[in-house]
């Protein structure tokens, strides 16, 4: 049968490195850059999300209304309530870049969250760029997350917007599982990638995704205007969209061990060269901004 593009798919058994969430240590153990936070408990409150049965069950997308979180990037400066900086000059995937907590590689502007990567010396580094996260501040369990973002695109372009188990200290990391919502190659500017990491251990990682396609009546790729990026999670399911469009469902049954219906917490960074797109060529220019509208998480009427 004929393939449509929401029929590609990845499902193989994986060696590192790949994905948004894989670095390491100059021994070659698989770590998270900084020390967990605290464990929050996925119940409504501070730092939690419901987890009632109504949020287990999947819904239409329209159907989530009410939200329960946000960070509009209205203020002047990142809401240090909400998110944390990673401070790294090194990192897997054989890339290039530092992350720095500089306004230079992240700051408010105009309602916009900017992630800016900078070609310069810095710490043994080619490149700067930012990551930020909100472990320790704010997890997701059950209902819809919604990033709008407008990407950038380039050789060697990697923005990603993705999640990673907030169990991970416990856990580590394929156990805790890895949701990438959106990871995009600049050299393939129309193209995302969503993808989930799972398995017991690092010997045993496994992923599975799909890419999206922009369609021709968008009239451009990702970096000419924002889009909004979505996953949507209940029980033993999740579905992954495009400006409200579905193009993406995985089940329990789709993979295993199923790490997925644990409280999450939510990453953005911009990376640079590494072995997704490979490094800039000479057709790359610097500056780069992944521009971000706003993040928000809803869940279903109770």
């Amino acid at each position: 049968m004929l393939l449509s593009k929401y029929d590609i798919f990845i499902d193989r058994v994986a060696t590192p490195p790949f994905g948004a969430g894989l670095y390491a240590d100059a021994g070659g153990r698989w770590l998270h850059p900084k020390s967990p936070g605290p464990v929050i408990t996925a119940t409504t409150g501070t730092g939690g999300t419901s987890t009632s049965a109504v949020n287990a069950t999947p819904h239409p997308y329209a159907d989530y209304s009410v939200q329960v979180w946000s960070d509009e990037f209205n203020d002047s400066s990142l809401d240090a309530t909400k998110w944390s900086y990673e401070v790294k000059d090194v990192w897997f995937n054989n890339e290039l870049e530092a992350t720095t907590n500089s306004r230079n590689n992240v700051n408010l502007s105009g309602g916009m969250l900017n992630i800016t990567a900078i070609q310069q010396n810095y710490n043994g580094r080619q490149y700067t760029s930012g990551r930020i996260n909100t472990k320790g501040k704010q997890q997701f369990t059950f209902g819809r997350i919604d990033v709008r973002a407008k990407l950038p695109k380039g050789k060697g372009m990697w923005p990603a917007i993705w999640m990673l188990g907030a169990n991970d200290s416990q856990a580590s990391w394929p156990a805790c599982g890895e949701i990438d919502i959106m990871e995009l190659k600049g050299s393939s500017p129309t193209t995302d990638y969503s993808t989930v990491h799972y398995g017991s251990s690092v010997a045993t990682h496994q992923y599975k995704g799909t890419v999206y396609a922009l369609p021709s009546t968008a009239n451009g790729d990702f970096s000419s205007d924002f889009h909004v990026f979505s996953c949507v999670r209940s029980m033993n399911q999740m579905d992954f969209y495009v400006d409200g469009n579905k193009y993406y469902t995985l089940t329990s049954s789709d993979v295993s061990p199923y790490p997925f219906n644990n409280p999450f917490y939510a990453i953005l960074n911009l990376a640079v060269g590494g072995d997704f797109d490979g490094n800039p060529d000479g057709s790359t220019t610097f500056p780069q901004t992944m521009q971000v509208d706003y993040v928000r998480f809803f869940q279903y009427k109770e």
